[in-house]
C-alpha cells in the first residue's frame, strides 16, 4: 500500500468567532472590511489571506470530474444546467469571503466599505483599476445593473436581498450606495458578495434565457477558453487580470488552467481519474479512499492522498421528503421512513462501518443542537411556539440505532406502529392509507449518483418488507435539476451545504415564504412559524450568544421536524491529486473549500 499524506493542521473556529461576535464597530467609516460582529481579523494593510502563499509560482493545471452534464454557462438564473464552479471562479464580487473567519469579507472590486453601525445602509468606493476581461473598466453603472438585472430576472436566489433594498444610488464617480428597508445585519455583506456583470453585453439579449451563446466577459482572474456542451469546459488563467496585486488575491488565482470534465456516472469518473484524464479527484466514500487508491500512479508516488480537515456544519445530506405530498405532511410517516432506512447496515455495507453519520442540519461544529432536552435561552426561544412543535423539539430527539442487521426488527416494529398511529394499515401485504388507497410513491435519483442508489437499494427492500411499493426513477441532471426546481418528487437525494454563518440564505433554505417558490432550496415545503422566528432571530442577535442560540434552536425544529432521512457526515476532506498540485498550511476553518475553490492551489514541479 502506498504511503498516505496527512495534512491536519490546527483548525480555529472557537477563537475566530470569539473575536467576530466581541462588538459592533462604533461608527461609520470606510474600511477595508466588514464583519457580520466586529472587526475584520486582518488589519487595513494586510499583504495576502492566511491561507495562501502570496509567492506561489504561475503555471500548471487543474483537471476535475463532473457527474453529470451542462447546458448553460449562465449560473445566476433558474433555467438550464450550469456547471456550478462558474458561480465561483468565472465572476467576482465587489468583496472577497476570507475561508478563515465565518463571516468577514474584504475589498475586492471595491477599494472601501462603510456602513452605519446600525446598517441600514453600506456604501462603497470601487477601484478605478479594476477592469472586465475585455480591458474596459468598472462603472458604478454596471453595478447597479447588475443587482437591478439578477434582482428581477435573475434566480430566485438573489430576489429576497433585492426586495429588501430600498434604494441604489450614485453618489459619486466610483461610489454607489444601497439603502435597506428591513433591520437585517447581513444584508451590508450579502450585497458586497453578488456577482458583477458586464452591461454591455447583455444589452439586446435575454438575460434569463438558458443558453451557450453567451461566454461571460468578467472581472475574474480566470476567463471560459473553450467548451463542448456536455462534456468539458476549460477556464484560463487571464494574463492581464488587473487584480492580481491587490491584496486579497495575492497568491490566489495561480494555475493556468482549471478544466472541468463531465462523465455520465462515478465510474467512469474515477477510472478517467485512475487513467491520468483527470489530475485530482475529491472521495466521498471512506471505503473507497482506503481500498481502491493503490492503483499504479499511487504507488508510485505520481498521485498523493491528501486528507484535509475542516471545521463548517455538516449541513445535511440525505433523502428528502416532500411534504407537499399526502404521506410525507405527518411526522410520524417520515419517522417510519427513518426509522426503516437502516444506516447501521447500509454503512457496514458500503463503507465498512467508517463513515460517521449526520446528526443534525449544524452537527460538526459549535452551532449544533444540544440531544437532550432544551434548557435556558434556547427552551425560551421555543416555548412560544409549542403547540405547532413536533414531539421531540423541546424533549431531545435523536436518530435511531439500528442493530446492524439486515432486517433491522426493531425498526420494522417501530415504523409499522408509527404508522398505524398515523392510521395506515396493511391488508393482504400492502401498506394502505387512511383513505383506503396502497401507500406508494417515486423516488428521484440523479443519474450517476452511484452511492445514493447503492443505498436506496437496500432501503427499498426495507420498504417493501411493510407493503410500500416504491419506484426508483433514475434521471440525467437536466431532469434532476428540473423536477427538484418543481418540486416534482415524493422523495429525492438532497445535499445542502451549510456555513458557520448561517444568515439570510436559511430563508431560501427552510423558509415559508420558499416552500412554494419554484427554484428555492426549500425542497421539503416547511411552513413552520417557529423556523420563520428563528431565522428572524439569528439575522437580528447582537451577541454572539444569542445568534447561538437562534442557531441552535433552529436546528432543533429541522432536525426533529424529520424532514430529511440523514446519511454520511463529512468532516474532513480526502483529495487524491498529481503531486505537483500543492496548497498552503495551515488550511482555513473551511478546510475543504482548497479543494472546490482552486483558487490557493499552485502547480510545484518535483526533482
Amino acid at each position: 500500500m502506498a504511503a498516505i499524506h496527512f495534512r491536519f493542521s490546527p483548525i480555529r473556529p472557537a477563537l475566530t468567532a470569539l473575536a467576530l461576535f466581541s462588538g459592533f464597530a462604533a461608527s461609520a467609516e470606510p474600511m477595508h472590511g466588514i464583519a457580520m460582529y466586529g472587526e475584520p481579523a486582518l488589519p487595513a494593510d494586510f499583504d495576502h489571506l492566511p491561507y495562501v502563499n502570496p509567492e506561489a509560482p504561475k503555471g500548471g493545471r487543474i483537471v476535475t470530474g463532473e457527474v453529470g452534464s451542462f447546458d448553460s454557462l449562465n449560473p445566476h438564473i433558474l433555467k438550464g444546467s450550469v456547471p456550478w464552479q462558474l458561480r465561483f471562479l468565472a465572476y467576482e464580487s465587489l468583496m472577497g469571503r476570507s475561508w478563515d473567519e465565518p463571516f468577514t469579507l474584504y475589498c475586492l472590486i471595491c477599494e472601501t466599505v462603510e456602513t452605519s453601525p446600525e446598517r441600514d445602509w453600506v456604501e462603497f468606493t470601487l477601484r478605478p483599476e479594476a477592469k472586465f476581461s475585455d480591458g474596459t473598466p468598472v462603472t458604478v453603472e454596471d453595478v447597479i445593473w447588475s443587482f437591478n438585472t439578477l434582482g428581477t430576472e435573475g434566480h430566485p436566489r438573489y430576489q429576497g436581498t433585492y426586495s429588501r433594498i430600498e434604494s441604489i444610488e450614485k453618489t459619486g464617480e466610483h461610489s454607489l450606495r444601497f439603502t435597506f428597508n428591513v433591520q437585517d445585519r447581513e444584508l451590508a455583506l450579502i450585497v458586497g458578495m453578488r456577482p458583477i456583470l458586464k452591461k454591455a453585453q447583455w444589452e439586446g439579449k435575454d438575460f434569463s434565457a438558458s443558453g451557450l451563446d453567451v461566454v461571460p466577459i468578467t472581472t475574474a482572474p480566470y476567463v471560459i477558453d473553450s467548451f463542448e456542451a456536455g462534456r468539458y469546459v476549460s477556464l484560463k488563467r487571464n494574463p492581464d487580470y488587473w487584480g492580481k496585486d491587490v491584496p486579497f488575491m495575492k497568491g490566489q488565482a495561480n494555475l493556468d488552467e482549471v478544466r472541468m470534465e463531465f462523465f455520465g456516472d462515478g465510474t467512469a469518473m474515477f477510472e478517467a481519474f485512475k487513467a491520468g484524464l483527470l489530475n485530482s479527484n475529491r472521495e466521498l466514500n471512506s471505503e473507497k479512499w482506503e481500498t481502491q487508491y493503490d492503483f499504479p500512479a499511487v504507488q508510485a508516488g505520481e498521485v498523493v492522498k491528501s486528507v484535509v480537515p475542516h471545521g463548517r456544519p455538516s449541513g445535511m445530506t440525505g433523502f428528502v421528503m416532500n411534504t407537499r405530498r399526502p404521506g410525507f405532511d405527518d411526522w410520524r410517516v417520515r419517522e417510519a421512513m427513518i426509522q426503516l432506512f437502516n444506516f447501521e447496515y447500509i454503512n457496514e455495507t458500503l463503507t465498512g462501518g467508517r463513515q460517521p453519520r449526520i446528526t443534525s442540519y449544524f452537527s460538526n461544529s459549535e452551532l449544533a443542537m444540544d440531544h437532550g432536552p432544551a434548557s435556558g435561552r434556547v427552551k425560551d426561544l421555543l416555548e412560544p411556539f409549542a403547540e405547532s412543535l413536533v414531539p421531540g423539539t423541546l424533549e431531545g430527539y435523536e436518530l435511531p440505532q439500528g442493530d446492524g442487521s439486515a432486517r433491522n426488527r426493531a425498526g420494522l416494529r417501530k415504523a409499522m406502529d408509527l404508522m398505524q398511529e398515523a392510521g395506515y394499515t396493511v391488508q393482504d401485504g400492502v401498506m394502505m392509507d387512511p383513505q383506503g388507497q396502497p401507500f406508494q410513491f417515486d423516488i428521484v435519483l440523479p443519474q450517476g449518483e452511484t452511492e445514493a442508489g447503492s443505498m436506496i437499494d437496500i432501503y427499498v427492500q426495507a420498504l417493501q418488507r411493510l407493503g410500500i411499493k416504491v419506484r426508483v426513477d433514475t434521471v440525467d441532471s437536466a431532469q434532476f435539476n428540473a423536477r427538484s426546481a418543481s418540486f416534482d418528487f415524493d422523495m429525492t437525494w438532497f445535499r445542502r451545504g451549510i456555513s458557520l454563518s448561517p444568515g439570510n440564505e436559511q430563508r431560501l433554505y427552510w423558509g415559508s415564504a420558499a416552500a412554494d417558490q419554484e427554484g428555492s432550496r426549500n425542497l421539503m415545503g416547511i411552513k413552520s412559524p417557529a423556523v420563520d422566528a428563528l431565522i428572524e432571530d439569528l439575522l437580528t442577535a447582537t451577541s454572539r450568544e444569542e445568534f447561538l442560540a437562534a442557531t441552535h434552536a433552529l436546528d432543533r425544529v429541522l432536525t426533529a421536524g424529520r424532514y430529511v432521512i440523514p446519511t454520511y457526515e463529512w468532516n474532513q476532506s480526502w483529495i487524491a491529486h498529481a503531486k505537483e498540485l500543492t496548497y498552503a498550511e495551515p488550511t482555513p476553518v473551511y478546510g475543504d473549500w482548497i479543494d472546490w475553490q482552486p483558487n490557493a492551489w499552485w502547480w510545484e514541479e518535483q526533482n
